[in-house]
């Protein structure tokens, strides 16, 4: 039986006899999942446990992701290791939470007798402030605004993992942002898979611009604010205004546009057509000029072509985005794409996905090479293990865990979450490197 993450926190096992354990979580997948896990760490920590790494602890967790085949590998392959330190004595309690027990919960159930429970993916409180354990490092944190998705992409099972696109009230995100702003957190990411449909279910409207107004309105500490996964078809020309004119607001855009071939486009259910994608970049890098645009492309689609992969390949050159990954389709059950015909080989998707991120790193390299002499505002992330002087730091263009680092170079002691000015001495395809000048007032 898979419970609810809401019925599991609040059983008996995980309130009475258990309530002096220590317990662990491995999080699995992106940074959605991540809020997941702070969320279940929140209460269980609110109803009495300790939260522990998970190598020291007696109940251990892992937080599951099954978006595509490769993260339901990486999410059996946890759960195997995790039942073997079972074995072993060194765990007393295994549970499994997360998506892919939401997804495949009846198989495991009978896979893995030896998991002591299964729980599906924490419901996200409209109107509530979440009670969480941060498992980031005190100067960033994950803000998540909505829940699944609004569009029904055909290659995508989030919908049918999670349930219909729900959206949190204007206040109670302002609430969260709020406490950690006095917490003095220096940048929020603000997190969904589709936050660009913010508000469309609660407000009948799309109201991310007026979510990030008063957020800057209401915020003091915080400096940097970085949206993650804006669906193209859902930009509004408020919200670019809002990007460029709010100078809190990173000039960061990551805005997954999966193909820019018209019937691939169309196949996929994307809502957007090749022209309306040109004419949006065209009017974020007139809007934005100094911004940095993200994105992300599936190479192997059902029926995709030769011809359609070189108008993939073609329109990465002449686009030149400064940060670009790429996935091999993974032909996910419960999906539309499951079914299309013209399934594509596997020899020839890992071709493709070689020849495009070789063309991507090119152009990274390029692009970074414009930085060489130049003086850049850079966030203070850690100090490089086993090196002197040297410190691992982010501009306001990289996302934290997905994007480069700047390697900085520092005769002086530098903390976390500090803002420096830095004049960037070398680059690579996907980092930069620099001297540290001076320190960002705030």
């Amino acid at each position: 039986m898979i419970k609810t993450t809401k019925d599991f926190l609040t059983e008996r096992n995980l309130q009475g006899s258990f309530k002096k354990e220590r317990v662990g979580i491995i999080n699995l997948g992106c940074a959605r999942n991540l809020v997941d896990s702070q969320m279940i760490l929140g209460r269980l920590k609110k109803n009495g446990h300790r939260i522990v790494d998970v190598q020291h602890s007696d109940i251990a967790i892992v937080n599951t992701c099954s978006f595509i085949e490769e993260s339901r590998r990486e999410s059996i392959d946890t759960i195997l290791d995790l039942l073997e330190l079972k074995r072993e004595g060194k765990i007393k309690k295994v549970i499994v939470a997360g998506c892919l027990a939401q997804r495949y919960g009846k198989e495991l159930t009978q896979e893995f007798k030896e998991v002591d429970a299964f729980v599906g993916t924490p419901t996200l409180s409209k109107d509530g402030v979440p009670v969480q354990y941060s498992l980031t490092p005190k100067h960033f944190a994950y803000v998540k605004i909505c829940e699944s998705c609004f569009n029904q992409c055909s290659f995508c099972a989030i919908p049918h993992i999670k349930g219909k696109f729900s959206s949190r009230t204007v206040e109670s995100i302002v609430a969260e942002v709020k406490a950690l702003d006095r917490r003095g957190v220096q940048e929020i990411n603000l997190i969904g898979q589709d936050i660009t449909a913010y508000g469309m279910d609660l407000y009948r409207t799309k109201s991310l611009a007026r979510l990030l107004k008063e957020i800057v309105r209401e915020t003091e500490t915080i400096r940097w604010i970085r949206l993650l996964y804006a669906f193209p078809a859902h930009m509004t020309d408020e919200l670019i205004d809002t990007i460029a004119n709010e100078e809190k607001i990173c000039n960061y855009i990551d805005m997954p546009l999966q193909h820019i071939s018209d019937h691939l486009l169309t196949d996929m259910h994307r809502s957007i057509s090749r022209q309306q994608t040109l004419d949006l970049i065209e009017k974020l890098r007139t809007k934005i000029p100094a911004g940095s645009l993200r994105t992300t492309f599936i190479v192997g689609f059902p029926g995709e072509t030769d011809e359609d992969f070189a108008q993939l390949l073609s329109f990465v050159k002449d686009t030149r985005f400064e940060r670009a990954g790429v996935f091999i389709y993974s032909r996910e059950e419960g999906t539309s794409a499951y079914d299309f015909p013209q399934q594509i080989s596997e020899s020839v998707k890992k071709k493709r996905l070689d020849i495009l991120m070789r063309t991507q790193q090119k152009i990274s390299q390029e692009i970074h090479q414009k930085f060489l002499g130049k003086r850049l505002p850079v966030m203070i992330e850690e100090k490089q293990k086993n090196e002197d002087n040297v410190y691992l730091g982010r501009t306001e263009y990289d996302a934290p865990e997905v994007d480069g680092l700047v390697y900085v170079r520092a005769s002086k002691t530098l903390n976390p979450g500090d803002f420096v000015q830095v004049e960037i001495t070398d680059t690579y395809e996907y980092d930069l490197a620099g001297e540290f000048l001076t320190p960002i007032s705030s």
